[in-house]
């Protein structure tokens, strides 16, 4: 993990140990839990503090992820890693596929009509199941509930941090 720990995104929670030999259960917050088995170290964040660990040894077991890390050996040990935070940098997420986006990067986003017209900022992403929905706030009285959909979201350009939609009809009512 070359680098400064500029901004680091979560992709686990230690919610408990595991046996006594030391091991850690981890809750994934990843659409992609395999990314575990590919990694060498990781930062754990608890109580506002931050170190870098060396991952031994990863498996999983249910919906978590048991990580033994270097240097924590025994049940003591790993109870003191209790609730934090499984950190990566920006660098170390998983490449997503082309026009898909991390929540955290949509958030923030000024939205704009085809015509050119500022509807508000992405304030949150509700995940409903069949799609995403944008939370716009800012031009309106009430939050505007953009469906994540092609027909609606013509363009997201990270670079200027702007979303360019189609509303449909009666979206706005």
């Amino acid at each position: 993990m070359a680098g400064d720990a500029g901004q680091l995104i979560a992709v686990g929670k230690v919610v408990n140990t595991h046996g006594h030999r030391g091991e850690v259960r981890v809750l994934p917050l990843t659409d992609y839990p395999e990314r575990f088995t590919r990694m060498e170290r990781v930062y754990l964040e608890k109580r506002c503090r931050l170190e870098q660990h060396a991952i031994e040894k990863v498996y999983f077991h249910k919906k978590f992820v048991i990580v033994k890390f270097t240097g924590v050996d025994d049940m003591n040990a790993a109870e003191a890693l209790k609730d934090a935070l499984l950190m990566v940098t920006r660098e170390e997420l998983v490449p997503l596929p082309e026009d898909t986006y991390y929540i955290f990067d949509i958030i923030g986003l000024e939205v704009f009509t085809v015509e050119g017209r500022f509807l508000g900022r992405v304030q949150d992403v509700l995940q409903t199941g069949a799609n995403d929905v944008y939370v716009v706030e800012g031009a309106s009285p009430r939050p505007l509930l953009v469906p994540a959909l092609k027909k609606v979201v013509r363009g997201v350009d990270m670079e200027h941090g702007k979303m360019i939609v189609e509303l449909p009809e009666g979206l706005e009512e």
